[in-house]
This record gives C-alpha cells, structure tokens and sequence, in this order.
C-alpha cells in the first residue's frame, strides 16, 4: 500500500473547483484547501509505486485548472 500527499498549485480562484474534481476520485482519501505555496493538499491512496505514478499523470495532471504538482510519498 502506498500512501501519497499531492500538493497542488492551481489557477487563481479555482481552488474549489479543484478540491471538488480531486474529491470525485475513489483515490483521493481526503483534500484540503490550504494556505501559502501550494494551494491545494490531497491525500492518495494506492496499491503501488506505478499505480501512483499512472494516477498523478493521468488523472491529477489532467485537470486544467492544476498548474503544478508535487507529491510526497509516506513511509506509513
């Protein structure tokens, strides 16, 4: 089981539209809109490493209003 944060930039005013596409996906256990540098910090979990990798590509990155990612896995 992997376990990742995605920390997320995404376009100016368009943080609840991305908290509520990332809160559609079976993957994502929680998100949160937060404040400073990243604007946007979900929660992923997977089977593993690649099932992460294919997620963060095809389905994070494929929402517009996402500028930015980066990702950090857990040790839990």
């Amino acid at each position: 089981m992997v376990i990742a944060f995605v920390l997320c930039v995404t376009q100016a005013g368009k943080e609840k539209e991305v908290l509520n596409k990332l809160s559609g996906l079976k993957e994502v256990e929680e998100v949160h809109i937060v404040y400073g540098e990243y604007d946007v910090i979900a929660k992923i979990k997977l089977d593993d490493l690649k099932m992460l990798d294919t997620f963060i590509v095809d389905k994070i990155r494929s929402i517009g209003e996402i500028q930015v990612t980066s990702t950090m896995i857990s040790s839990d």
